[in-house]
């Protein structure tokens, strides 16, 4: 197996950037045939004080929004902003149980900014991957 990360995970955007709001956000789904494991990273940007983030996975056995269910133990703690502009939140859910899973942000209390979410999918059984749609360009310098 070929050591170098780009051609052993698969990285795909899977929310683009969500203006200013309380409301939560879905991600989109991946399919997780085919791969042990799924790291999401939620990158916030402008965060106003106070404000509750909570980022969690959710899986379900067919590609559909409806019937997606929390994965139990793939939620991070309760953020209450006060200083977290411009940070990342990662919720890593290795083998779960079902195929399809998404990334589910929550923003309360006060407003937040998503600047994005991406879903880096690894150790795939079927070899070097291919890179989403959603990534322009790669490159493997190797040395």
């Amino acid at each position: 197996m070929n050591s170098n990360l780009v051609k052993n995970v698969k990285f795909t955007l899977v929310e683009t950037d969500v203006a200013a709001g309380q409301t939560e956000v879905d991600s989109s789904i991946v399919d997780m045939a085919g791969y042990d494991g799924v790291l999401f990273v939620a990158a916030l940007g402008d965060v106003t004080d106070a404000s509750v983030l909570t980022l969690k996975a959710q899986d379900n056995s067919v590609n559909s929004t409806t019937g997606m269910a929390d994965i139990t133990g793939a939620t991070t703690g309760a953020i209450t902003a006060s200083t977290n502009s411009d940070q990342l939140l990662i919720v890593d859910v290795y083998r779960p149980q079902k195929e399809f899973v998404r990334a589910v942000l929550t923003r309360t209390a006060q407003n937040a900014v998503i600047n994005s979410i991406v879903a880096i999918q690894y150790r795939s059984s079927r070899g070097p991957v291919t890179q989403d749609t959603s990534v322009l360009s790669s490159v493997l310098a190797a040395f």
